[in-house]
């Protein structure tokens, strides 16, 4: 690990007691990181804070600064809500229309050609934090490549959902498969690609299909002086052979994270492929909305 690279320990939660005026410029900082970035999750606001040398990483500093600053902050109007997120809880509702008018207005709108099935390959990208989904999702879906939360360690049943995806791309569709995945630099992290690919190849034994580990990987965490934390070891049974200190994946600057999410499927899905096929997809949906527009309220054409 590079000397440069700051390392924090733990704390116990305690009150955080600070002047006014140091509130103030804390939360003009927090403002900024939102405003340049968003919509971003509150342990990325935390981490931001921690590498500019604004906090200090510790729990405390996270729930009696950043979580208080945020509500307060959102509730009186002086930062949108729409700037923070939090996709580790989800609300959920049927789509209903009025007319069928307005639902082939809907069906335009939202009409899509799918990038994924013009690429030589298919491809997925793996994120062990639901709670970064929505970041990377604002990249994975530009280009139509579908985003797999595994909330840790993978389920077999998550995972054999994969496989069946791999086996019907290599047989019927003739081609590769790509699974990039990005997790916490700790003993957990490390081992789930591992995980992946092992039990990949007991259920894809005929297929072609690589796994790689894009982040974190320790030159990033040099190279963007990312804050540490000491790893547990006690009990931990991933921790064999796991040498030096975690660093969450949230520490990494959510504009580096989907640079590095677009990097990897633009291995496969060119920026000039993608901007043919948006061209006809717009093409698509104008005549989608001339037919929607001839039916009346009536619903008859």
């Amino acid at each position: 690990m590079s000397a440069l690279t700051p390392t924090y320990e733990a704390c116990p939660t305690k009150r955080v007691r600070r002047s006014k005026t140091a509130v103030a410029d804390i939360k003009q900082v927090i403002y900024d990181i939102a405003a340049a970035d968003h919509p971003m999750t509150v342990r990325q606001v935390f981490y931001q804070l921690v590498n500019r040398d604004v906090i200090e990483k510790s729990e405390a500093e996270y729930q009696q600064t950043v979580v208080r600053l945020l509500t307060s902050m959102r509730v009186s109007g002086e930062l949108p809500f729409e700037w923070i997120v939090d996709h580790s809880r989800r609300r959920r509702l049927t789509q209903t229309y009025t007319s069928m008018t307005e639902a082939v207005e809907d069906t335009a709108r939202f009409y899509r050609k799918s990038a994924l099935r013009e690429s030589p390959a298919y491809i997925e990208i793996w994120v062990e934090k639901d709670a970064l989904s929505g970041i990377m999702w604002d990249a994975t879906s530009i280009y139509d490549v579908p985003l797999l939360s595994s909330k840790g360690m993978p389920s077999l049943t998550f995972l054999h959902t994969t496989a069946e995806e791999i086996n019907f791309e290599w047989e019927i569709r003739d081609r590769p498969t790509y699974l990039y995945q990005f997790g916490d630099h700790d003993p957990t992290g490390a081992l789930i690609p591992k995980t992946i690919e092992a039990r990949l190849r007991e259920f894809c034994p005929e297929a072609e299909f690589t796994v790689e580990r894009v982040s974190l990987t320790e030159a990033q965490i040099t190279e963007h002086r990312l804050p540490t934390r000491p790893t547990k070891r006690e009990g931990n049974r991933h921790a064999k052979g796991f040498e030096g200190e975690s660093v969450e994946l949230d520490a990494l600057h959510p504009r580096i994270l989907k640079a590095m999410v677009t990097e990897v499927i633009e291995r496969h899905i060119p920026a000039s492929s993608l901007a043919a096929l948006r061209v006809a997809e717009e093409s698509e949906r104008e005549h989608l909305l001339a037919w929607g527009a001839r039916f009346s309220e009536g619903g008859r054409a």
